[in-house]
């Protein structure tokens, strides 16, 4: 088990699969938003973003995944953009659960002026929906609450991947 876990982390493929379950997430937003017709609002844009920085990490430990500081730069990409989509899939779940006039989110998504994304692509940033409303539900839970099990996955999954890649008994580099 320790050995599997040490050699996918220096092969392209378990870095494109990385890539390829965020795509997948990316493609059921899409699914969501234009057959289902549920509008996103400015969290679920942000969590987007978010899963994209994941996909993002798998293309870059797919670069050259022997190299270690490629690999570096990958579980960095990595941890930042699963914390941050958790933390934002907890505001969300927060402003859903506890409705407030005085805690809303945004109405457009506040990207930094070099890469108005919502504007640049504005089928896919472009928020249309209420961070508030709550309009699918599955087992009992709200999209943004499984929102918090998916990034929680993905941070999961790089604590074991990075903690057992230092483990004393281990002669690979992280």
């Amino acid at each position: 088990m320790f050995t599997f876990l040490n050699q996918i982390t220096t092969k392209r493929s378990s870095w494109l699969m990385l890539t390829a379950v965020a795509v997948i997430f990316e493609l059921c937003a899409l699914f969501f938003q234009y057959v289902m017709g549920f509008a996103p609002c400015v969290m679920c844009i942000y969590q987007r973003t978010a899963i994209l920085g994941i996909a993002g990490a798998g293309l870059v430990g797919a670069i050259a995944p022997s190299q270690v500081v490629v690999r570096f730069a990958a579980y960095g990409l990595w941890g930042y953009s699963a914390v941050k989509g958790f933390l934002l899939a907890l505001e969300h779940v927060d402003i859903q659960t506890n409705p407030s006039p005085f805690f809303t989110c945004d109405f457009a998504p506040d990207f930094p002026q070099w890469l108005k994304l919502d504007q640049m692509i504005p089928s896919f940033f472009q928020a249309t929906g209420d961070c508030a409303d709550i309009s699918w539900i599955l087992l009992g839970y709200s999209m943004s609450q499984w929102m918090l099990v998916i990034f929680g996955a993905f941070i999961l999954s790089l604590i074991i991947v990075v903690l057992n890649r230092l483990r004393p008994s281990n002669n690979y580099l992280p």
